[in-house]
């Protein structure tokens, strides 16, 4: 599974430009996605490596891989978490999901610990929007070591409204 981007500087996730993702509207319209499930110990996650691995295999082995990643995470309860990674059709022997809808999105950059004040931030976006949050994802933009090598720590907001 090594180099799933070779059109990035690290072979790995490729470099994100938050200009397109912030304070946005993105409409999405019967998007496909590989969903599964991460343990979780009060928000903490336990297997997220070891259940992206495994989906990233899977998608790679069906040649489903998109050109830039998108992969969602739904952090529904205290013990778990729903991931949904973007593919280019059905994966064999994974749960398919499709989503739509409208979402406003803001992009925040730092480390993780800061979700609880991000999401702070993004409520009150939409609000003064005037539209009720029907759900809330997190797009995490780039995985933990390639974060180190750009210097950057990117996470897209997404409230459907």
């Amino acid at each position: 599974m090594d180099k799933l981007y070779t059109n990035s500087e690290t072979g790995c996730c490729p470099r994100f430009d938050p200009k397109p993702w912030d304070k946005k509207k993105v409409v999405f319209k019967n998007k496909l996605f590989l969903k599964d499930k991460v343990r979780c110990i009060f928000h903490i996650p336990l297997n997220f490596g070891k259940v992206i691995v495994r989906d990233m295999e899977k998608i790679t082995n069906a040649k489903a891989l998109t050109k830039k990643p998108l992969m969602l995470s739904d952090d529904c309860s205290l013990w778990r978490s729903e991931i949904y990674i973007e593919t280019t059709k059905n994966v064999p022997d994974a749960e398919m999901k499709r989503i739509s809808g409208t979402f406003l999105t803001r992009v925040f950059e730092g480390d993780f610990r800061n979700m609880g004040k991000w999401m702070k931030e993004m409520q009150e976006y939409v609000r003064k929007k005037g539209v009720p949050i029907k759900k809330m994802y997190a797009f995490y933009t780039t995985c933990p070591a390639c974060a180190k090598v750009y210097g950057k720590n990117y996470v897209v907001l997404l409230a459907e409204i």
